[in-house]
């Protein structure tokens, strides 16, 4: 298998949904065997248009594609790559490969495949997130204290749930709908969830690798520098009962937290076409942004004081006064041209008031994305050459130019960065937290966050929806999470 990640820039008007033709070496582990794949002209994320069993079908393959990829991505890295936790807030590159498939073992194995054995006792109190309905875990901050077991037993954990999966799968191809549909239903959350720990992976080793004082990449691409983008632009929109949100009755996959669809009133306010970018954000440096605290909320200025915040994550200046920046590909010098990524909610809303502006609405940029013209840049996409996973040459794992303005055309509102929003996470109206642990998910974390949206140059590009809400703690900066500015 050659040792690379697989991305590549997305360049249409819309987010694209990966067919599930992609494929990786047999090594990676079974093929969930049983179907056969849909052509990909009737591959559709409506999945009202499928009847049950080409449903279940299709997600069969999903979920293959969606397995073999996070070893993918794994692969690059060693043994002591993958075993190192460099922070509380992220996880080893192995605790992810094992606690996504713990997570297909606990909610589709156990309860639904009669006579399965787990793998290893031991790893459900090693593996398990923050379910506490399941039962009692390591604690999280402690993941990089567990050496054992390795990488070859975690391999061999994801084969052997991975064989699981494909025996209660093709059992399941003869099961009344109603089963089969349930089966459905925990196997796209499953594949969602894996797909946010592939983020996560790609997250976390950047930090791992960053803290060493060498600067290794995950990958080695070369950055080109970026083209001026040109000064941003200004989309008004016009105010209004504005639909946010998924109707609980819509067959489409969602997480809980994007319910229910409800109204919010918006006031007339404008948009800025593009992300803050590097260079602007020189010029908040320059002018004192870090050092004045007229800019900052209270809890802000303590967390810059705390924390020593004097640049966004993963900025170092030589000796020569030259601002580098540490990429997946490696160390490199920041490109004023590209977009601020990595800050906090903190810097983003102390930048948006240095600059009169503030920051959107999670509502304004769920109504942005729905209604208005918009473009799409980096996204993370799989593409195989000769059955081998790929890096494309034009993606470095990292965002990219805005591309010249359009008229009326909010540019990389979808990927690149995830975008801070004004918005707390909190729960919709008439929101319901799921029975079961599953309920776990989303709902118990709706405090003391604030929501992101967009997706970013880290998310897979079939993840998306214009109603997904990410969220993130205000002093975290090790997500991929930029500034759109909002003016009213």
């Amino acid at each position: 298998m050659q040792k690379a990640p697989v991305a590549r820039r997305l360049g249409c008007n819309q987010a694209r949904r990966l067919g599930p033709g992609a494929r990786y070496p047999r090594e990676t582990g079974p093929r969930l065997r049983g179907w056969n794949k849909l052509d990909d002209d009737h591959v559709t994320t409506d999945v009202t248009t499928l009847d049950v069993q080409s449903r279940f079908g299709a997600l069969v393959e999903r979920l293959d594609d969606c397995r073999r990829f996070t070893e993918a991505l794994a692969a690059p890295l060693s043994a002591e790559d993958q075993t190192v936790q460099s922070m509380p807030d992220t996880s080893p590159t192995k605790w992810h490969r094992a606690h996504t498939t713990w997570f297909f073992e606990t909610f589709l194995l156990q309860p639904h495949l009669a006579g399965y054995e787990a793998f290893d006792g031991h790893f459900g109190f090693l593996f398990n997130s923050y379910y506490e309905a399941v039962g009692d875990r390591h604690p999280r901050p402690d993941r990089g204290m567990v050496t054992r077991p390795g990488i070859v037993e975690i391999a061999d954990y994801r084969r052997h749930v991975d064989e699981a999966l494909a025996t209660l799968l093709e059992a399941a191809g003869d099961d009344e709908p109603d089963r089969r549909d349930h089966l459905a239903d925990l196997v796209e959350l499953g594949i969602n969830h894996e797909q946010q720990h592939q983020e996560l992976l790609l997250m976390d080793i950047k930090h791992v690798l960053a803290n060493n004082v060498y600067g290794p990449g995950y990958a080695v691409l070369d950055h080109e520098p970026l083209p001026e983008p040109g000064p941003a632009g200004w989309i008004s929109v016009d105010g209004g009962l504005v639909e946010i949100g998924v109707e609980v009755s819509d067959r489409g996959f969602r997480f809980d937290n994007e319910e229910p669809r409800h109204r919010a009133l918006l006031h007339p306010h404008r948009l800025a076409d593009r992300l803050v970018t590097c260079g602007e954000w020189l010029e908040f440096m320059a002018d004192g942004g870090y050092g004045e605290p007229r800019l900052w909320l209270s809890d802000g200025w303590y967390a810059r004081a705390a924390q020593g915040w004097t640049a966004p994550l993963y900025w170092t200046k030589t000796d020569d006064e030259q601002w580098m920046i540490h990429t997946l590909t490696g160390r490199r010098p920041v490109d004023p041209h590209e977009p601020l990524c990595h800050v906090s909610f903190y810097e983003a809303d102390a930048f948006a008031t240095w600059a009169g502006a503030r920051l959107p609405t999670e509502f304004e940029w769920e109504h942005a994305a729905t209604d208005l013209r918009h473009g799409v840049g980096t996204l993370l996409d799989q593409a195989t050459v000769d059955g081998t996973p790929v890096v494309s040459p034009s993606n470095e794992l990292h965002p990219t130019g805005a591309g010249p303005a359009e008229a009326g055309v909010l540019r990389q509102l979808i990927g690149d960065c995830w975008e801070w929003t004004g918005s707390p996470y909190r729960p919709y109206p008439g929101y319901q937290v799921p029975d079961g642990a599953i309920g776990e998910y989303n709902g118990k974390f709706m405090i003391n966050t604030m929501v992101l949206r967009g997706g970013c140059a880290l998310t897979p590009n079939d993840h998306l929806r214009t109603t997904y809400r990410n969220f993130f703690h205000p002093h975290t900066r090790w997500h991929l999470s930029g500034v759109r500015l909002a003016a009213d």
